[in-house]
């Protein structure tokens, strides 16, 4: 009984995230298209960073595609972004990479 009780208040105590709204959205397709295209190639297909494409990233978790986005990778140029993203957001980049990230609307 303890046990549920410890897990239900851990379920409770997590952060909930709400989806961007449109506006974020286009900001945040915007930066990783030309900030992280920078490195992984306006077309994250590679360059000095390695593709982002949908087939590059098929076998990678998305706890560790988040954990990269927020923290970068120390001893690499890959740097972290956590101060310019709100909570939740490296999720959200994550998950659009892994499905194939959206194009930047003009």
């Amino acid at each position: 009984m303890r046990r549920l009780l410890i897990l239900g208040l851990a379920a409770v105590a997590l952060p909930t995230f709400a989806s961007p709204d449109a506006v974020r959205v286009r900001e945040l397709v915007r930066m990783v298209r030309q900030d992280c295209g920078s490195c992984h190639g306006m077309a994250l297909t590679g360059g000095l960073g390695p593709a982002l494409t949908r087939a590059a990233l098929a076998d990678k978790p998305l706890d560790s595609l988040e954990a990269v986005i927020e923290h970068g990778r120390p001893g690499t140029p890959m740097p972290p972004w956590r101060s310019m993203l709100r909570p939740g957001e490296s999720r959200w980049i994550a998950e659009r990479l892994v499905a194939g990230f959206p194009e930047e609307s003009r």
